[in-house]
């Protein structure tokens, strides 16, 4: 897999000084595509990114409302990279977070530049220090973008606005209060673009980690008219209340919080784990009633940190139904302990153990031990 911040290189950087030169052939295009070479290839993805800012400060007219109106002729010019190229979009970012890096003085001719430029990549991170500054301003302004024919510039206001925005800055203020939130995500819930659905479900998800009751109470009101994109949107919006087991999120999704079950021991094909590898256990599931039961079967691992402590990783199984009076149901499943960037692993006593419905059956332990253990 390409790494993502190949999204910025020497191509993306040919690009952006192409439009640059479109829109006002006496700029020092030149000048920008040297200076923004210059230490690239040592940079990781947002490095590059400031990086890429301040060349563009190096080439574009000072103050920034002087900047502002050839920024608005880019997207006229603009080459959006082959079809092909997953990170095409990419050589975008730099040029619409430069409004945020110089433009934030000067909210009234920046906001409605970010609403131009939007539909390039996205402003979801370059709308966030406008929040914090100028919150009235920038609160009423992407209200005014809630009916906008451009189903970008609608999914700018719901992913502009998340609390915990993955890659941006948080806004604290909605970590605190998260109520101004609630028309904007209300006036969305039905629109027609999926693109901006999962932008929805995702602000909502992200409130869940801090008030919980409070988007359990929001999914129902909306489910009171149970339409298919509602329905889908409270799934997503409460797959984190799922994984941490919390009853009032399988009843909103129609899964009882108190499962009638009996789940066997755990059987492991090994008692040793190695990184690197993948590691295998199984178990039985018998219903307790007549009545088919709808399952969430999830599975933790008490992962042995660096200090010696364990974190309790959860991780998606499967989703069944299980039929009443029918002979117990062996699941299977391997996990990797392949490390990836976001994850490593330490060697030592783990846990594990099954969740059903968001109730916590008894653990098992094992040894995981390094690479250089195995023979």
């Amino acid at each position: 897999m390409t790494p993502m911040k190949e999204g910025l290189d020497a191509r993306a950087i040919k690009r952006i000084g192409s439009a640059l030169h479109a829109i006002d052939p006496s700029l020092p295009t030149q000048q920008f595509k040297r200076q923004a070479l210059q230490g690239l290839d040592a940079l990781e993805m947002r490095e590059r990114v400031s990086h890429l800012i301040q060349a563009l400060h190096a080439t574009l007219p000072s103050p920034f409302p002087k900047a502002a109106p050839l920024l608005r002729k880019i997207p006229k010019h603009w080459d959006f990279g082959h079809p092909d190229d997953p990170l095409r979009g990419f050589a975008a970012w730099p040029i619409i977070d430069y409004v945020a890096a110089y433009g934030l003085d000067h909210p009234k001719t920046a906001l409605p530049l970010l609403k131009q430029l939007t539909h390039l990549f996205s402003a979801e991170f370059a709308i966030r220090p406008f929040f914090e500054t100028h919150f009235d301003l920038t609160y009423q302004t992407v209200t005014q973008w809630l009916q906008d024919e451009s189903d970008h510039v609608r999914r700018l206001v719901s992913e502009g606005s998340r609390p915990r925005l993955p890659w941006g800055a948080r806004l604290n203020a909605f970590i605190d209060n998260p109520e101004p939130l609630i028309p904007l995500l209300d006036a969305l819930k039905d629109d027609p673009s999926l693109y901006v659905r999962k932008s929805v479900a995702n602000s909502l998800n992200d409130i869940s980690k801090d008030h919980p009751e409070q988007v359990i109470t929001l999914c129902k009101r909306w489910l009171k008219q149970p339409t298919q994109a509602r329905q889908w949107i409270t799934r997503h919006a409460s797959r984190t209340l799922i994984k941490a087991g919390y009853p009032a999120a399988f009843e909103l999704q129609g899964y009882s919080a108190s499962p009638k079950v009996t789940v066997s021991p755990i059987a492991l094909k090994k008692r040793k784990a190695y990184i690197g590898d993948t590691f295998t256990f199984s178990f039985q599931i018998e219903s307790n009633i007549k009545q088919p039961q709808d399952l969430i079967i999830d599975y933790a691992i008490h992962l042995l940190k660096a200090n010696g402590r364990h974190s309790r990783k959860v991780f998606k199984f499967k989703r069944l139904t299980l039929a009443g009076n029918e002979p117990p149901l062996r699941l299977e499943k391997s996990h990797s302990f392949k490390e990836v960037t976001t994850r490593r692993y330490y060697p030592g006593r783990h846990a594990l153990e099954i969740i059903v419905n968001g109730v916590r059956h008894p653990q098992t332990s094992f040894t995981l031990f390094g690479k250089s253990e195995k023979k």
